[in-house]
This record gives C-alpha cells, structure tokens and sequence, in this order.
C-alpha cells in the first residue's frame, strides 16, 4: 500500500512530465507558425515544463524563466502558445506565496517585451495582423489566473484565522472555566474553615477540659471521653490539611514565574531561539502578579512561534520598587500597524493587566519584529 508521502513523491514527479508533453502535443496540433517547430523549439517548450516542479520553493525564479521562454517563443514564430501554461502555474504560485508585485512586473513585461520583439523580429513584413490579439489574449489568462490565486490565498488565510480563532476561543473558555472552579474552591474552603472549623475546635477544646478535670481530681477517664478528645484532634488535622490543600495559590501545573525556566526551555525545544534576563532583585510576588506575568510571556512566545515565521526572542523581567516589568521582544517578520489585528491571546493580555491596575504596550519595533510590554504593579487592585 502506497502512503501519503510516496503518493505526494509521485505527483510531484509525474505533475511537470504531464504538463512538458501536455505543451509538446499542443505545439505540434497547433496551426503552423512563422518557423517550424526544431530543438530550439522544443526545449523553449521543455524547460519551462519542468521547471515548474520548483514553482512553490522559488515561484519568482521559475516565474522569470518561463516567461522569458514563453517571449522568445513568441518572438520566433513557433506554432501555438501553449508555453503560457507553465507561465500561468508560476503566476499562480506567485500570487499564492504573496510575490503579487513580481507577477505584475513578469505580465507588463511579456506584453511590452513579447509585442515590441515580434514587431522587430518580423522586420519590415511587419508583425503578423492578430499580434496585437494573440498578445492581449495572452495577458488576459495571466491577469485571470493572478486574481483566482490572490482570492484562493485571502480564503485561505480566511479559514486559518477562523481555526485559529476557534482554538483561542476554547482555550478562552477552558481558562473561564479554571476561575470559576478555583472561585468556588475557595468559597468551599471558607466555608469549611467558618463552620466545621470551629464546630469541631470547641469539641476538642471541651473533650481536653474534661479528660484534664478527671485526671486532675484523680477520677478514671470514661474511654468516650478520651476518644473524642482523639478523634476531634484528628479531624482538625485532617481539615486543616484539606483546607491547605483548596486554598494552595499554586497547585500543579498552575502558572507561576518558577516554572517560567520550563516555559523557555519548551520553546527552545520547538524550534524558537528565547534568551531570558532577570534584572532587579526577584523577590516573592503577589500570586496574581505572578499568574499575570507568566502568561503574558506564555501568550508572547506563541504568538512568535505562530506569526513572526523565522525568529528569534528575548523575555526581559525587571523588578522595580512597585512594579514587575515584562518584556518580550523578537526580531521576524511582524506586522504593519495597519495590519495589526488584536487577536484573543492580546485582549486576554490587556484584561489581566488591567485588573491588576498596570499598563500593556504591544506593536511592531523599528525595523522588524513585535513587542510586548508589560507593567505589573505589585500593590494594585484584585
């Protein structure tokens, strides 16, 4: 059984063997020619056939060379003008890889150029009267297939940004979905601790009375009394240990700057160069500073690995006085303000600084890359 990748070896093998017969056959059917049809010919029909087995590595590169063939077989007068599909597959991949601008030249000039040299190959015959046409009707099939590719990329750019959104939105919910589970464990934990806390602390406290008063008048100590004054020792243990337990800032896995070391050292591992700098002098902090920081770095180096393509990152951490700066920096392909989009991870940013009472700045360096730049006060509102 042939898998997925030998299937797709196969089609990119047999894809520009098809198309370079494909155009052979089209010039030996089509109507004669100026000049008929030799080994010039066929390799201005050839090459450019097989050369489209590269188009989506390097679309510019085999967008040039298959429209300078397509030209120079225009200009000598061989039959048909099937060298205009592998011009049309290298347009399309063009567009596709957002070379929009390489492609408009490419068409100006196979029109300016293919017209101007059939006119001075013809000499004074003068070029043939369907020219002018046969060059129009050309351009018309380029300008076509550029603007089905450009609207093939904008839908799926589309559909990527509504997966993406979908998935932002999930783990939106699934975040909600923690606070309100850790809101109510703290409410459970306050209740426990106002009600079975001090219920349980006057049985011990009466049952110790008792079993000291009896010993001290030198009275045998009824076993009852004993076992209780045992069992509510045991059971504050117990509930102490449970209260401690709903009431831990950091459970496993929760967010937290110590485990910011892992957080790095994961995107290291996926490919995405992070340097990370402490300055000031790191002290203990409020766990909701805490939690803010962490995921404001964690929400940073994902949007890097997603969007900034080859890159790589510094998280910066200073402690001021009053304050927790964080900073993430990176130096890829960012974006344009205008094109700058905030997305769910960055408003997520923003209502977590600003429940905390800080400043968020976010946008594209000088240059190259994004920035994130966070401050965190350490007194502010909950």
């Amino acid at each position: 059984m042939v898998g997925a990748g030998m299937r797709r070896t196969l089609w990119l093998v047999a894809e520009p063997i098809g198309l370079t017969v494909l155009v052979i056959v089209g010039a030996r059917t089509a109507p004669p020619g100026r000049e008929v049809l030799d080994v010039t010919g066929f390799l201005l029909l050839t090459f450019p056939a097989l050369a489209t087995a590269a188009r989506r590595q390097v679309p510019v590169p085999v967008l040039a060379l298959t429209a300078a063939a397509l030209v120079a077989y225009q200009i000598r007068g061989y039959p048909g003008v099937t060298p205009a599909l592998p011009v049309l597959l290298a347009l399309y991949a063009t567009v596709t890889a957002e070379h929009r601008r390489a492609a408009g030249v490419a068409i100006g000039l196979i029109l300016v150029g293919g017209f101007a040299g059939e006119v001075v190959a013809s000499g004074d015959a003068g070029p043939p009267a369907d020219s002018f046409q046969r060059w129009f009707l050309l351009i018309g099939w380029m300008v076509a297939i550029s603007v089905a590719a450009e609207l093939s990329r904008q839908r799926r750019c589309y559909l990527e940004q509504v997966e993406q959104r979908a998935v932002d939105a999930e783990r939106t919910r699934e975040e909600a979905a923690r606070r309100r589970a850790d809101e109510e464990r703290l409410r459970i934990a306050r209740e426990l601790h106002d009600s079975l806390t001090h219920c349980i602390s006057i049985i011990n406290i009466q049952a110790g009375v008792a079993v000291h008063l009896a010993r001290k008048r030198g009275e045998a100590v009824p076993d009852a009394m004993v076992a209780v004054q045992e069992a509510s020792r045991e059971a504050m243990r117990e509930l102490r240990a449970t209260l401690e337990v709903l009431r831990a800032e950091s459970p496993a896995g929760e967010a937290r700057l110590d485990r910011l070391d892992d957080l790095v050292d994961g995107a290291r591992r996926a490919g995405l160069p992070v340097t990370l700098t402490v300055g000031g002098q790191p002290r203990p902090l409020p766990s909701a500073v805490d939690r803010a920081a962490y995921r404001i770095v964690q929400e940073s180096l994902t949007n890097i690995a997603r969007h900034a393509g080859p890159a790589t990152a510094s998280v910066e951490l200073r402690y001021d006085v009053g304050a927790l700066a964080v900073r993430v920096d990176d130096d890829g392909a960012g974006v344009t303000t205008a094109d700058l989009a905030p997305g769910i991870g960055l408003l997520g940013m923003r209502e977590r600084v600003a429940a905390l009472g800080g400043s968020l700045e976010t946008g594209p360096r000088d240059g190259s890359g994004f920035r994130v730049d966070a401050t965190l006060p350490l007194d502010g509102p909950a």
